[in-house]
């Protein structure tokens, strides 16, 4: 664990974390940012634009940035994705707009870097201070949002600028959801997080109490009786775990847990981070716990995924950037045992799986890895008591094309609805989509 490693008491404090490790993009200079805004063909009927969930008018904020118009590109940007900070910074871009960038071609250098542009003009804009939306006329009219991860701030920040009145109920300390508490430290430094939240909120009409969870302090009926809609984001509140005995063996964490301590860490020292890590699963949530203990001082750090790598739901893109800090991935093998002595976890045992006719089997030839630690990444559940009285489609929130479920006046989005993207931005269009269908609702 990380007290025997000689990591524990090795970081100093530090709450941003900005100081201890290295920012996974460098931002542009203005001069670069110019530059880079330059070599958009600034296309009609874009693909980048039509490939952004949220639909922001990337060619005319690239425009923007060329013209030394920064602010007005953060508009432009943020009139589409209030989360456009985060979203630049953990968006997979590389997927998305830049992969749909008409320079992203055998006989081009590569594309516009869309993802760094959008990033430049966001800071840009945190860094003036400037509030560039405002409350709208009061129509009278108050909505409840469950939940302040990206869904339930952008639906609040949109029903605000309508001139509803927002009540947000967060079960967490902070707002942010998942940015805040699921993303990687090295991803999102300088407190960046919670100055898009302030940012959101800054708009007025909007009130956040927080501790407040439903199920256990509200319920969705008392909100319907209080409130003249809801709109829930309450994301995905289970971690999946392994079904395996020794999971309460000592090392073994869940990963979400894990990054959210880290994130909320003053002291990184306190934190416990073995020599020999093994990280079970193959998403994002894996590769950013990957990565971050090989940060924190691990020695190595190995990713076991049951299928292949093209099946990962980490993008490729992700899962170089944990090759290139040393984090090994290794395909086609599934937990089978954990190993412990003392109470201790020492290793896992895995079997070696196979595609049959699109099943996943097992070989009955095993391997093993030897840990002190061991993150489970292998998904999270949705709580169905915290919507039980809502129709459901695969375990999550059913919803219809306007986000609403089957309730009246009770609309949902982000991660805890059926067929989400577990995407940021996914999740701010989510909450856009819902506002606007809200608003129609309550002015009918």
């Amino acid at each position: 664990m990380a007290g025997t490693s000689g990591v524990q008491g090795a970081c100093p404090k530090s709450t941003n974390h900005g100081d201890i490790f290295p920012d996974l993009h460098r931002p542009l200079s203005a001069h670069e940012a110019i530059v880079d805004a330059e070599r958009c063909y600034f296309c009609y009927d874009a693909p980048c634009a039509t490939a952004c969930p949220t639909s922001i008018d990337i060619p005319l904020f690239i425009r923007q940035i060329s013209t030394g118009n920064d602010l007005g590109a953060a508009q432009t940007i943020l009139s589409q994705n209030i989360m456009g900070a985060m979203c630049a910074r953990v968006c997979p871009t590389e997927q998305l707009c830049e992969e749909a960038c008409v320079r992203n071609s055998p006989a081009e250098e590569q594309p516009v870097r869309i993802g760094l542009l959008q990033r430049h003009a966001t800071d840009r804009l945190f860094a003036d201070g400037r509030q560039l939306f405002t409350q709208g006329a009061p129509t009278g009219r108050r909505v409840a949002v469950v939940g302040a991860g990206p869904a339930g701030l952008a639906c609040a920040h949109a029903l605000a600028v309508m001139g509803h009145v927002v009540t947000v109920f967060e079960a967490r300390e902070k707002s942010g959801g998942l940015n805040e508490y699921g993303i990687a430290a090295y991803k999102a430094l300088d407190a960046i997080a919670q100055r898009e939240v302030d940012y959101i909120l800054g708009v007025g009409g909007i009130a956040v109490e927080h501790g407040k969870r439903l199920g256990r302090d509200i319920t969705l009926d008392e909100l319907r009786g209080d409130f003249d809609a809801v709109f829930l984001g309450v994301g995905l509140g289970g971690v999946n775990g392994l079904g395996l005995p020794g999971e309460d063996l000592a090392g073994v964490v869940d990963a979400v847990d894990f990054i959210a301590r880290l994130r909320q860490a003053d002291d990184l020292g306190a934190l416990e981070v073995g020599r020999h890590v093994v990280v079970i699963g193959g998403g994002m949530t894996a590769i950013d716990v990957a990565v971050q203990a090989r940060l924190l001082g691990a020695e190595d750090v190995t990713i076991v995924y049951r299928r292949g790598q093209g099946e990962m739901k980490a993008s490729p893109y992700e899962q170089e950037v944990a090759r290139t800090r040393d984090v090994r991935i290794k395909c086609w093998g599934r937990p089978a045992r954990l190993l412990g002595e003392g109470g201790k976890v020492t290793g896992v045992e895995f079997e070696y799986t196979r595609d049959a006719g699109g099943r996943l089997a097992g070989t009955g030839e095993f391997f093993t890895l030897g840990a002190d630690q061991v993150f489970k990444a292998v998904g999270q559940a949705f709580l169905r008591d915290e919507a039980a009285t809502l129709a459901l489609d695969s375990g999550r929130i059913k919803v219809d094309a306007t986000r609403a479920t089957s309730l009246p006046g009770v609309f949902a989005g982000g991660d805890c609805i059926a067929g989400g993207q577990d995407l940021t931005v996914a999740a701010v269009e989510d909450g856009k989509v819902a506002a606007r269908a809200i608003d129609q609702y309550l002015r009918a």
